[in-house]
């Protein structure tokens, strides 16, 4: 049997903090009746710095213990502060307006119980019409989208503020942040996280009282948490992107010298400026590539996760095939770059002078730099191998009992 926190974090609603704890009480006089694993039910009301009566007006039943901030501390730090003092294994949170049902506890709650689940989301996405602004909705609706690129996952609702989980995965989650961006970046740890998550359609009503939510800020917070989360786990998922697109526009720019040279079989000077730019692309592009490829596997290596297969960069990047072929091509592309700019070398040496045309040296210069980038990166991967390698080997010896010091 297990125990039930559900904690309601509440800045300023006076005006409807009572009717959803009555709400939740007999959602949990449910509960307790209809056989559902749940031996007892907590809620935890956490006051955050309210200016009102909220405290007091949570007070309505046996039930309710209500935990104060003495100022306001934001929405994600009024969640921490409840999973803290929760004494319960399973924990859900919904929020204090009233858009949020909790007649559906015990949907979200079944899932975990049966073993299904390591944690249930209320998806308000699929059920009805939804009492959610329009603006609000096509901003879930967005960020939803998002998720699902990030993770490679289905995801309907990133930003849904009715949830139920193991309290036993909430080290897994942490750190959160501590304002209303904490529901997006619980979102993205989940899922990262590999754990069981499953979505329950429920309604969504409109809420009492005067939102906090503010669209553009917020929304933007919400971003930033997606990204700096998601590039937590799976950094080529977005260094490599910004690394293709780089080199794209690099390949997109060099089309039309190119084009010129092999007419006309000469460098214009008004291209140099298009040159410089085009070395500067093709060069970044490969430092963002291998800056995500060097990080994704040194976090596989410290963590044991492995995202290898959550984006196109790491299905073209982080396999043994690359790894070969960017140190043949790093090694190809400096010789090259020697051998173009022989002239030059040696006439600096003997001259201490160059006369050989300028777009020899930035052509020479852009392979040179960018075979060195792949050649190092390839070190890089290569010692981080050896290193999976040894701990593959000393995990295998002590499965088999032995001695490994």
């Amino acid at each position: 049997m297990s125990t039930l926190s559900v904690v309601i974090p509440a800045y300023n609603e006076e005006e409807s903090i009572a009717s959803v704890v009555e709400r939740v009480d007999s959602a949990a006089d449910v509960l307790l009746t209809n056989n559902t694993g749940i031996s007892e039910v907590e809620i935890l009301v956490v006051n955050d710095g309210s200016r009102d009566q909220t405290a007091e007006s949570a007070k309505v039943s046996p039930r309710v213990q209500v935990i104060s901030h003495q100022k306001n501390r934001g929405y994600g730090a009024a969640l921490k502060t409840g999973f803290l003092k929760s004494k319960g294994d399973l924990i859900a949170f919904l929020d204090a307006d009233g858009t949020y049902p909790p007649e559906y506890l015990e949907a979200l709650c079944r899932p975990i119980i049966q073993g299904d689940a390591d944690m249930a989301v209320g998806a308000r996405n699929q059920v009805g019409q939804s009492g959610m602004p329009f603006v609000r909705r096509v901003g879930n609706l967005l960020f939803a989208r998002l998720l699902t690129w990030i993770a490679e996952m289905p995801v309907s609702d990133s930003a849904s503020g009715m949830r139920v989980f193991q309290k036993s995965v909430l080290p897994r989650l942490l750190p959160l942040p501590d304002g209303l961006d904490f529901i997006v970046g619980l979102s993205t740890r989940a899922v990262h996280e590999d754990l069981r998550v499953v979505e329950i359609p429920i309604p969504y009503a409109e809420r009492e009282g005067r939102s906090k939510l503010s669209v553009i800020k917020d929304g933007f917070r919400f971003l930033r948490t997606f990204l700096m989360v998601g590039a937590t786990y799976n950094p080529l998922k977005f260094f490599g992107f910004l690394g293709l697109l780089s080199l794209i526009l690099a390949c997109y720019l060099g089309m039309g010298p190119v084009i010129y040279y092999l007419q006309y079989r000469r460098v214009e000077e008004w291209e140099m400026y298009r040159l410089f730019t085009i070395l500067v692309l093709g060069v970044v592009g490969v430092q963002l590539i291998n800056f995500g490829i060097v990080c994704n596997r040194l976090l596989a290596l410290v963590t044991g996760l492995h995202f290898e297969k959550r984006s196109l960069p790491g299905r073209l990047f982080l396999n043994r095939g690359f790894s070969r072929a960017s140190w043949q091509m790093g090694a190809a592309l400096c010789i090259g770059a020697i051998v173009l700019n022989h002239a030059t070398i040696l006439q600096y040496l003997t001259l201490r002078a160059i006369y050989v045309h300028w777009s020899y040296i930035i052509t020479g210069a852009a392979a040179f730099l960018v075979g060195a980038q792949l050649l190092m990166a390839s070190g890089v991967l290569s010692i981080v191998r050896k290193v999976e390698q040894r701990r593959a080997y000393l995990k295998a010896l002590e499965a088999k009992g032995e001695d490994v010091e």
